[in-house]
């Protein structure tokens, strides 16, 4: 390893997507990393309450929960089923993020769904998100979580999230409490967008920034485009620029390396994660503010 952690720095599950929940910890917090996200799959196949055991002796913050959402059907049994699943996300998130240590955050990460089986209604597909939000915000808010609609690149569009912009998650956002409902900034999928700059500076004065995740975008993509995320600084993200933008926009948090390619995922954990932590000390790092305290 060839730097120390950046104080703010949170490996996603994802990134070490093979190593179980325990394992993912351990090599987490042995790296001197302070934070992690966990993902739902993995903390089901441990048990909720033997999550809960382990992310609190374990010492590192919370900083999401992957995923909830995937409620773009029909109202019926399969939407009820998809409502219900969001209510167990809900809590479980209420959980972790009181396991883990200090600083750590109730953030559920919320991916809409594509378009319903035989649709071709993106519209009224992105109005069931809406739909979904009212009727999930107030157990969220009871809950003490927050739900962060993460927009995905329109490669996504028709099988996993009908919200393909920034602009378009705020707009969805807009009608609750931003401590309730707010968005993730995740490079990407949103690199690209003209409007970028724009929108963050919106998310922030609309205080709707709930999470910052980060992974490098390079050609040629796989052949499977969900297994075609990379290391920061391995591909053509402008991060000094994009980072600089949520800083301004007053996000403070963890943020996240959240990777998903299968290059990565056969390396051993702790491998990935010291390669993480040099691609984000050299692409991400230099942009971010310290925490009061803390030093690089």
């Amino acid at each position: 390893m060839t730097h120390a952690p950046d104080p703010r720095l949170s490996i996603n599950q994802a990134t070490i997507k093979y190593a179980p929940l325990a394992e993912a910890l351990q090599v987490t917090a042995a790296a001197g990393i302070g934070s992690i996200g966990l993902w739902r799959d993995s903390v089901q196949a441990a048990s909720l309450p033997e999550a809960v055991r382990l992310l609190s002796g374990s010492g590192l913050r919370f900083s999401s929960l992957c995923r909830g959402g995937f409620f773009t059907v029909p109202e019926g049994p399969a939407r009820r089923t998809a409502m219900d699943d969001n209510r167990r996300a809900i809590e479980e998130t209420a959980q972790l993020a009181a396991a883990g240590a200090p600083g750590s955050v109730a953030v559920l990460v919320m991916v809409a769904g594509g378009l319903p089986q035989g649709s071709r209604d993106i519209a009224g597909a992105r109005s069931m998100v809406g739909d979904a939000l009212a009727e999930l915000a107030p157990e969220a808010r009871a809950a003490g979580v927050r739900l962060a609609l993460e927009p995905l690149h329109p490669m996504y569009a028709a099988d996993r999230a009908v919200i393909s912009t920034l602009g378009q998650a705020l707009d969805l956002a807009a009608p609750f409490d931003p401590a309730v409902v707010g968005v993730v900034v995740d490079t990407f999928h949103v690199w690209w967008d003209p409007g970028l700059t724009a929108q963050i500076a919106r998310a922030g004065r609309e205080d709707r920034i709930a999470s910052y995740q980060v992974c490098d975008w390079r050609t040629p993509l796989e052949a499977d485009v969900l297994l075609s995320r990379h290391y920061p600084g391995d591909g053509i993200i402008d991060f000094p620029g994009i980072t600089a933008e949520v800083e301004r926009a007053g996000y403070a948090g963890d943020v996240e390396v959240e990777i998903f390619n299968q290059e990565i995922w056969d390396t051993a954990p702790a491998t990935a994660v010291e390669r993480t932590i040099d691609g984000f000390q050299r692409a991400v790092a230099p942009d971010l503010a310290r925490p009061a305290g803390a030093r690089r």
